[in-house]
């Protein structure tokens, strides 16, 4: 995912896209993958889990080498949206297996899990920038046909997750989920991708509208990205002592505090360490959310998925709306605000119990 990002100037220019035209295939990849989240929730029953995880991610990667090779509009919207459904599918699979294998420890693990995620997203960005003088078809297809590989090679591991479960003690005294709490914990996962998202979007422009140089501009989302990495890792530890809800609560706490001072100060230093503050709090939100989530099995993750990838796709541009009819900086407190809603609904949400 951050390879394709990260390498996206060099695909509008080989197809001669217009911005409208760059547009129509990020929207046409979003939407194949609230299909595929979807698909991936009716398909990740226990037994299917190895080998839909195996299938999505072999597909990520195949379609990535796709990408690289697409001259022309028509055929980067087809590739797109195959793109965004195998994704979907691969994160619904990677996230109710991830469920299996928290249940199966009994303790905390989704979080480093998480991390993970984080980690490679700097690393693809990381390989993209190195390779800024190659061709970006050979990246993609460098990238997916060895992921591809890596993915095939692991099927052994893989499999093993049909053995994963919840203890029998622990599954009898798990209450079930309630529409209700299901629709909360959407909720809150949209509340806080919008944060992602508007990190991604407009961490750089904040910066930028500050006076900052391209090279300190660019610094925001990164600080963002090593924050949120950096807390997830400390994340299931924290969990493990003080509880989920009590995590979450205090993060988005300092989310919505980090994020509002960042804005308002209007300096460059103290809108980097907003930024910072953002992806630090808001770093074990959605782990925790999905956990919660496990608990009605993988069609209430997809459930979560779907309605927290809303909140990642249409935040930026709410946030560009909000800027234009205000400020800037008055639309950025948008992020902050859903923040501290976050803080005040998740005990609600994470009242169930989790290992």
């Amino acid at each position: 995912m951050a390879v394709w990002g990260a390498r996206m100037p060099a695909v509008q220019q080989t197809a001669r896209l217009s911005t409208p035209d760059l547009a129509m295939v990020l929207l046409t990849a979003a939407l194949g993958m609230v299909l595929g989240l979807q698909v991936g929730g009716r398909l990740a029953r226990p037994d299917r889990l190895p080998s839909l995880l195996t299938t999505g991610t072999v597909a990520l990667s195949a379609c990535l080498a796709l990408l690289g090779q697409c001259r022309t509009l028509p055929s980067l919207l087809v590739a797109a949206w195959a793109f965004g459904a195998a994704h979907g599918v691969a994160d619904v699979a990677a996230n109710a297996a991830a469920v299996r294998c928290q249940n199966a420890a009994g303790r905390p693990i989704m979080s480093s899990l998480h991390a993970a995620y984080s980690i490679g997203a700097l690393g693809g960005a990381a390989l993209a920038a190195a390779t800024a003088h190659t061709p970006h078809r050979t990246l993609f297809l460098a990238t997916g046909l060895s992921l591809a590989g890596l993915a095939l090679a692991v099927t052994p591991v893989t499999r093993s997750l049909s053995g994963t479960d919840q203890p029998p003690a622990q599954a009898a005294t798990q209450p079930a989920l309630s529409a209700r709490t299901l629709l909360l914990l959407g909720a809150l996962a949209a509340a806080s991708l919008l944060g992602e998202g508007a990190a991604a979007d407009w961490a750089a422009v904040h910066l930028h509208s500050l006076g900052a140089s391209a090279a300190v501009s660019a610094a925001a989302f990164a600080l963002y990205s090593a924050a949120m990495a950096a807390g997830r890792l400390a994340g299931d530890r924290l969990t493990q002592a003080f509880s989920a809800p009590t995590i979450v609560r205090a993060g988005a706490l300092l989310a919505a505090a980090g994020l509002t001072a960042g804005v308002l100060a209007a300096t460059v230093p103290l809108a980097l360490a907003g930024w910072a503050a953002l992806g630090l709090g808001l770093s074990i939100t959605v782990p925790c959310l999905i956990t919660a989530a496990g608990l009605g099995g993988p069609r209430a993750v997809a459930t979560v998925a779907v309605i927290g990838y809303l909140g990642l796709l249409a935040g930026p541009a709410l946030i560009g709306a909000m800027a234009s009819l205000t400020t800037l900086p008055t639309a950025l407190l948008l992020p902050a605000g859903l923040a501290a809603a976050v803080a005040a609904l998740s005990h609600r949400a994470l009242e169930h119990p989790t290992p």
